[in-house]
């Protein structure tokens, strides 16, 4: 292959992977990716050489990456204060390593299957594998997996309570090799590989109808604040008394018998807000006869301090430490050697400590509610450690650091697809949105819009009773991947 044609090749993947972010939240094209998927697979096929393989996938990744996730960038250089050359640097690197777990299974597809089983179970099983491998390696970051593409409205989505969202994924992935197939084959075989696809596709949809769990008592109303305080005057003193009497105010106007406040919506320590300002809160509360829940830092002894959630109201105290940080958001990996990275940003309160990996639901307004925080909830494996026994999910967030894009949509789909694992109602409380009520199948009930200053109230119904995902978490799928891997392993020796 001459220079131009390879490189058009290369482009031609780049391309792929940058409209298949049109698959996700807010554009909603759900079948998008497994088109865009199928397309690789055919570029893989027809330069079935492991070099070959390995770049069409890194330029795929990079692509995706790119118009996925640069939003990187808006924390980094507009609310951060880092140059605008070292910001564009940093995330063009963040998306090429990133893009490193495509080009590997790119060239893993080569050697683990032979070609009649390579596109029907070996590529589809590798993509999702390193998919999981992405939200496991360095913290992980397992943001815009294929499977959160088909949340709400995809029929592929019924099976997320069953598998969670790499067994979508792995429906997604398995869609776009029989596509592939079905497109070369002629006669019946083609017929046969299409009636899989409908099939697979039927039996998703047949999924949805099931209900996994039941209502756990009456509806019960809430109240969620929007503050829409600008990332830039969070952590400003001057701004403080300002950003005190907003959510002050939202919530003296909050009839909800459960209120839930943003992450580190009070930019103070626990021990510093006014006692008077938190006697407050708690007197609306209990007046509505429940609860309220606030985000704010915690400061325990000297050097340890937490992002928490700490609630008042007519039940006793609780709290709630967030376990799984940000890093270099929220704790510096290798402090000897990235200490200087964060010297050079303006990120307030960037190295918490983190809290306990197993805690209970919180006890308020009548409900056991697990509460995460922000990115946590990118994480279904760890959602479900607070469940069954949980009753409703909370989640708040201050996604004020990634300004107008699309992250603050990607981040309400992923909360819609925690919801449908788990077969329980989500709370989202927001600084700047987006702020929604999602009900247990994963829709949209009410919401706010974006950077306003407005409270959510609505009802929410606490339910009861253990999806399969909840249950079993992504051991299933991943049993179901290793299976299929050493499958097409066999057939190759043989």
């Amino acid at each position: 292959m001459n220079f131009v044609a390879r490189h058009r090749l290369l482009l031609a993947a780049f391309v792929l992977g940058a409209i298949s972010v049109l698959g996700f939240a807010p554009f909603h094209l759900f079948p998008l990716p497994v088109a865009t998927l199928a397309l690789l697979f055919h570029l893989w096929r027809h330069h079935p050489h492991a070099r070959a393989g390995a770049l069409l996938g890194f330029c795929f990744g990079l692509g995706f990456f790119l118009a996925g996730v640069s939003w990187v960038y808006v924390s980094m250089h507009d609310f951060g204060a880092m140059p605008m050359p070292l910001a564009v640097l940093a995330t063009l690197l963040f998306c090429a390593v990133l893009a490193l777990f495509p080009a590997l299974a790119g060239w893993l597809q080569m050697y683990i299957a032979h070609p009649t089983s390579r596109f029907a179970i070996a590529a589809p099983a590798l993509w999702v594998l390193l998919e999981w491998a992405r939200g496991r390696v360095f913290t992980g970051f397992p943001w815009l997996a294929f499977g959160y593409s088909q949340v709400p409205d995809g029929p592929l989505a019924g099976y997320a309570p069953l598998f969670g969202v790499y067994g979508v994924s792995l429906a997604v992935a398995l869609s776009a090799g029989w596509v592939l197939l079905a497109w070369h084959a002629r006669g019946s075989k083609r017929i046969a590989w299409a009636i899989a696809i409908v099939a697979m596709w039927g039996t998703g949809y047949g999924a949805k109808q099931i209900e996994w769990t039941q209502p756990f008592g009456e509806p019960l109303t809430v109240s969620l604040l929007q503050g829409d305080i600008p990332q830039e005057m969070k952590f400003r003193e001057d701004r403080l008394a300002l950003t005190l009497d907003t959510y002050a105010t939202l919530a003296r106007e909050s009839s909800g018998r459960l209120i839930v406040l943003p992450e580190t919506a009070l930019p103070l320590f626990y021990h510093d807000v006014p006692r008077d300002y938190l006697d407050r809160l708690a007197e609306r509360a209990r007046s509505n006869g429940g609860d309220i829940l606030i985000g704010l830092p915690e400061r325990a002894g000297e050097r340890d301090y937490y992002n928490s959630v700490l609630s008042f109201g007519s039940a006793p105290t609780q709290t709630y430490r967030k376990s799984h940080l940000v890093p270099f958001g929220e704790f510096v990996p290798l402090k000897p050697m990235f200490g200087g990275i964060i010297a050079a940003l303006s990120i307030p309160l960037s190295d918490f400590s983190r809290g306990a990996a197993q805690q209970q639901p919180l006890q308020v307004a009548g409900q056991r509610v697990a509460v995460n925080i922000c990115y946590e909830d990118a994480f279904g494996e760890e959602i479900i450690r607070q469940l069954p026994q949980a009753t409703l999910l909370v989640n708040v967030s201050n996604v004020a650091w990634f300004g107008r894009s699309i992250a603050p949509y990607q981040h309400l789909q992923i909360s819609q697809m925690r919801a449908l694992e788990a077969g329980r109602t989500m709370l989202r409380a927001t600084n700047t949105g987006m702020t929604a009520i999602i009900d247990a199948h994963g829709q949209v009930v009410q919401s706010l819009p974006e950077f306003t200053t407005a409270a959510l109230h609505g009802e929410a119904q606490g339910m009861q009773g253990a999806t399969p995902y909840v249950r079993w978490g992504n051991w299933p799928a991943l049993v179901l991947i290793g299976l299929m891997l050493a499958v097409a392993w066999l057939g190759k020796r043989r």
